[in-house]
């Protein structure tokens, strides 16, 4: 019996590919003594770091919760935990992380995880008609836009980034 093909890339491709959704793939060649992943990924491709979103993993009253905010920025604890229903958030530990996600710090997508997570995207998104997050591997970012992006992870959209 013959394998199905399954298309080429890491998970966030695949599912991207798989939903037919529309988006880029961009590449630039990871510096791994660069102090931020987002930042470098914006350099690297000529986009504003308002446009470049980072994916975090952050735990709310004991469960896992992802948001994707602008690199430009930081994640608003509090704000997230209200933007959740919930009381308390703290950033996730790094292993747990990995090992939900199925990704590496730094390359860790909001799209194609192993084990699919609560998601908020922050408010700002929406001025932009693409952005770009993590395409699952560092030195890979896929951009698409913010709706696109919201409905492949039902992602809610509230204020969670701070300047």
């Amino acid at each position: 019996m013959a394998k199905k093909k399954q298309p080429a890339g890491t998970p966030a491709i695949v599912a991207l590919t798989a939903a037919a959704a529309e988006f880029t793939v961009h590449a630039y060649e990871h510096d791994p003594a660069h102090p931020s992943y987002g930042e470098e990924a914006a350099q690297a491709m000529g986009v504003s770091p308002d446009r470049v979103f980072k994916t975090l993993i952050a735990e709310v009253d004991g469960a896992l919760v992802v948001a994707v905010v602008p690199v430009s920025g930081s994640l608003d604890l509090k704000a997230l935990a209200a933007a959740v229903s919930g009381k308390r958030a703290a950033m996730a530990d790094p292993a747990l992380a990995e090992r939900t996600t199925g990704y590496v710090r730094g390359g860790i997508s909001p799209l194609g995880q192993r084990k699919p997570l609560r998601t908020v995207l922050d408010a700002s998104a929406a001025a932009h008609s693409t952005i770009c997050v993590s395409a699952g591997r560092r030195g890979l970012e896929v951009e698409l836009p913010p709706a696109t992006l919201a409905a492949l992870t039902s992602a809610t959209t509230s204020p969670i980034a701070r300047p």
